[in-house]
């Protein structure tokens, strides 16, 4: 007998699945899918995860076998942890907290985390600040029988250029896919609204569901506010639009939650208003579209264009999407300083899998298993959760990812634009000047905020805290926020990393 110990996501293509595996479709969502969990387990095994589109996490106990098989998606969207006790007993599940309150569990810091922490602002690998709970990593699937740990990978990103095809072709098979993909986000009985921001992801997705209202995020200043251009295509679309106004005032005092929230450190500062924009958006929906994953496969950020420029030496440097600090400032900063903890360690068999493929390649590839599992997926899951909001993202699927995969890399980046392809299939249902719009990101005003004197006591209080100093040398980090404060702002990162640091260790081992 199978039982579902634990399970969190939302399989898309549960319609063939139950066709395929004798399921009554008319099930309510939970106990649907529950049984497509135990009836691909029979029919598939380890590579049933091969056969379901979405968005997963889960455990399941094999009564015959005295067998947990535990797996999560190929791209990470679910977190799955688990923690082997000095009984000799596994703890597991989707929510750190959870696994701590769990009798064995012993909340140690992971202290080695905090040097990688400092270059990349997010926990990559399958370590966690946690000292012995780790990470199940993106396909991957963990077996727990007779007191013995086995951990598989089951689902690898390869990458198999076909040029014989046209900029048209590529552009067609984005649209008819996303089109095959809508049509399975969600059920006819429920209804979704859509995050929305002035650039293409989420313009796209927008114009291919039925949703109609859409959320958007906002500021004061001009400089940073997309809501302008989000309203626009909201109106050109014909749906409605909700604006959340976002104040350095509620910016500040929503970061103990958000930490609190994310379980572990994230420095990812557009994180914040993500948790604003979950909230505002959950008092009038409980269902929302997001358009992550498209920037990672289809070659959506700027520096991306600098990849023929890096060739051979990316395997040097090349850690993924943010690279904050070098070790040298690592030295003279941390009180502990390990020089065989070097954050190009975590990559390194990536770029061995990635051998004789092109630049762009391998830093797609990096930030496909490294950046999206650490920063965005973990960033959308746990704060829609604590808001109480479910988010679907059509665009992470492994049907647009095989699309991306076989695509040469001059249809994803050229010398004029990035991601061009997916803007030529944008095209066929939004405005060239949507469409093809430069490339903003998630833009947050915080490297202005964090020099006001009205907003940043409490960075001030934590960089010379008994806290700080158990970590840092404190006239070290100082000197970089004076340094900051005097006018260079390209230190706000690494002071927003530092900062977001204490707050979660204060949430966790000091209030706690």
């Amino acid at each position: 007998m199978i039982t579902v110990k634990e399970y969190r996501g939302h399989i898309r293509n549960w319609e063939a699945l139950c066709k395929e595996l004798g399921i009554d479709a008319g099930l309510d969502r939970k106990e649907r899918e529950k049984a497509i969990l135990v009836k691909a387990y029979e029919r598939w095994g380890a590579q049933m995860g091969l056969r379901m589109y979405g968005m997963f996490a889960f455990a399941l106990w094999d009564e015959d076998e005295k067998k947990l098989f535990c797996m999560r998606d190929p791209f990470g969207t679910k977190p799955f942890y688990y923690y082997e006790t000095e009984e000799g007993h596994l703890l597991y599940g989707t929510m750190i907290r959870t696994i701590m309150e769990q009798p064995g569990f012993v909340k140690r810091l992971n202290e080695e985390m905090l040097q990688l922490y400092l270059t990349l602002t997010y926990v990559a690998g399958e370590n966690t600040f946690f000292k012995g709970l780790k990470k199940l990593m993106p396909g991957h699937y963990l077996i727990w029988q007779d007191g013995r740990l086995k951990i598989e990978r089951y689902w690898t990103p390869t990458f198999h250029p076909d040029h014989s095809r046209t900029l048209e072709d590529w552009a067609d098979e984005i649209h008819t896919t996303l089109g095959q993909i809508m049509k399975e986000v969600k059920t006819d009985d429920e209804t979704a609204e859509s995050f929305l921001s002035g650039g293409v992801d989420s313009s796209y997705v927008l114009a291919m569901s039925d949703a109609e209202m859409t959320d958007s995020c906002g500021y004061d200043d001009e400089r940073f506010d997309e809501s302008g251009l989000a309203k626009q295509t909201a109106d050109l679309l014909g749906r409605g639009n909700s604006r959340c106004k976002i104040t350095p005032e509620m910016y500040f005092e929503a970061v103990p939650y958000v930490m609190y929230n994310m379980e572990q450190p994230l420095g990812d500062a557009s994180a914040i208003v993500f948790a604003l924009a979950c909230q505002a958006a959950a008092k009038h929906t409980k269902l929302c579209y997001s358009g992550e994953g498209s920037d990672e496969f289809f070659g959506g950020y700027n520096m991306y264009r600098n990849a023929k420029r890096y060739g051979d030496n990316l395997k040097n440097f090349y850690v993924g999407n943010t690279n904050i600090m070098k070790e040298d400032e690592k030295k003279r900063i941390l009180k502990k300083y390990d020089p065989d903890v070097l954050p190009i360690e975590l990559v390194q068999h990536i770029y061995e899998e990635t051998e004789g493929l092109d630049p762009l390649t391998k830093m797609s590839d990096v930030d496909i298993q490294i950046w999206l599992e650490g920063d965005i997926y973990l960033n959308v899951d746990k704060m829609s959760e604590a808001a109480g909001l479910e988010i679907r993202m059509p665009l992470t699927d492994p049907r647009i990812f095989d699309i991306a995969s076989r695509m040469p890399s001059e249809y994803k980046v050229n010398d004029e634009q990035n991601k061009v392809a997916f803007r030529t299939a944008a095209a066929k249902v939004l405005p060239e000047e949507i469409a093809f719009r430069k490339k903003l990101g998630f833009i947050v005003p915080i490297r202005i905020w964090m020099a006001d004197d009205r907003y940043n006591q409490d960075v001030r209080a934590k960089f010379n805290s008994e806290m700080a100093a158990r970590f840092f040398n404190l006239d070290a980090i100082n000197a970089i926020f004076d340094d900051y404060i005097g006018g260079n702002s390209d230190n706000w990162r690494k002071i927003w990393t530092i900062y977001t640091f204490l707050v979660w260790y204060e949430e966790y081992f000091v209030k706690r």
